[in-house]
């Protein structure tokens, strides 16, 4: 993020303060919209940042320092074999507990080393909709027809998005937009690498498990003190300094997007009609499947929270395949994640990613709904 962009973002959040502190006390909707703004703001501050947010930067920045340009390429790059690289790409967020926004700085990372754009597209979609804690309260909630059809839906429609955008845009599959700041390959053992990596994949996956709230902080404590011995005690100086200016450099890109497209989804919220989301997907028309589709795109679901919601919007008449639209397309898009992919891909490139994902996921709910 330059400076100017800095300054239109201090000038807009100025600005809107302002408007909330002069705003006649009689304008509840305004005072409503801001409240429940600020109030998501706060949720998503006080619950994914420091325990999802911040370990996914430094697993992107670890990436960018420490996984070799060559190996990124192999598996993911653009003239890697189909069957390989989607495959990977499509299973492999399947043990982090990720949501659209917390999944950027790992897609970010991917892309900058080498990943063609299909692969890394594919990534950015499955990530947060085929973790493991997601599909077992699926299938226990929703039931075994749902949880299986959002599995399937969900590897099936990263890889079939992926593909897409490699079509669309295979002339320049290879060409990432990358990040200014260009990380070497460090020389640092091995063993302490795979550790780095496994302290900070298991803060994620730990976070997602269900289990007593001492032992689960606990252990996530412990990961991150290890990440952070590691980091001081297993790296020459030089080498922790560029792990850390890597990690920076994702966090100064990513995080005002973030809130800023946070702040927005909730203002957002109250301003839609009570009842009007249930009438308009009640049934599974071509209407309603987009509908549901393009609510979740839209909308910011921390994670695992889609599902409680749609289990509240099935029980007051919600038609199976809107159900099903939308959760294939809540928790791999949000309004936040669409500025902050914005950045990394550009305005045509995100555009297209957007209706992709509104589109199949509509073709996938209404399919669904006539069958079970």
């Amino acid at each position: 993020m330059n400076e100017t962009e800095e300054r239109n973002i201090l000038v807009l959040l100025v600005a809107a303060f302002l408007a909330f502190y002069f705003m006649p006390v009689g304008a509840g909707w305004f005072n409503g919209s801001l409240s429940s703004a600020f109030a998501l703001l706060h949720d998503y501050a006080v619950l994914h940042v420091l325990t999802c947010l911040v370990p996914a930067m430094f697993i992107a920045g670890a990436i960018a320092v420490f996984v070799g340009k060559d190996s990124i390429i192999k598996y993911l790059g653009a003239g890697t074999r189909k069957y390989v690289s989607y495959s990977i790409a499509a299973v492999s967020g399947a043990t982090l507990t990720v949501c659209s926004c917390t999944v950027i700085p790992l897609f970010a990372s991917i892309r900058e080393r080498g990943a063609g754009i299909g692969p890394a597209i594919t990534f950015l979609f499955s990530g947060p909709a085929i973790n493991v804690a997601a599909m077992t309260l699926t299938i226990s909630i929703l039931g075994p027809a749902m949880g299986f059809a959002r599995i399937t839906g969900s590897i099936a429609l990263s890889i079939l998005i992926g593909l897409t955008m490699a079509f669309i845009f295979r002339e320049k599959a290879a060409k990432g937009k990358v990040m200014k700041f260009r990380a070497k390959k460090a020389e640092v053992k091995k063993s302490s690498i795979a550790l780095l990596f496994i302290s900070l994949v298991g803060v994620l996956v730990v976070n997602g498990i269900q289990a007593d709230f001492m032992v689960k902080y606990a252990l996530m404590g412990v990961l991150a003190v290890a990440a952070i011995a590691i980091t001081l005690f297993g790296m020459e100086k030089n080498v922790s300094e560029r792990f850390a200016l890597s990690t920076w450099s994702f966090a100064k890109k990513l995080v005002p997007l973030l809130f800023i497209g946070v702040f927005v989804a909730g203002f957002v919220m109250p301003l839609i009609p009570d009842g009007f989301i249930h009438a308009v997907v009640g049934e599974n028309t071509v209407q309603g499947n987009l509908a549901a589709s393009v609510f979740g795109a839209f909308m910011y679901f921390s994670t695992l929270t889609e599902i409680p919601i749609v289990q509240a919007l099935i029980a007051k008449g919600m038609d199976s395949g809107p159900a099903l639209a939308l959760l294939l397309s809540g928790p791999s898009l949000s309004l936040p994640s669409m500025l902050a992919i914005r950045g990394f891909l550009g305005s045509r490139k995100t555009a297209v990613y957007v209706m992709l994902v509104i589109l199949y996921s509509s073709a996938a709910g209404l399919l669904f709904s006539m069958f079970f």
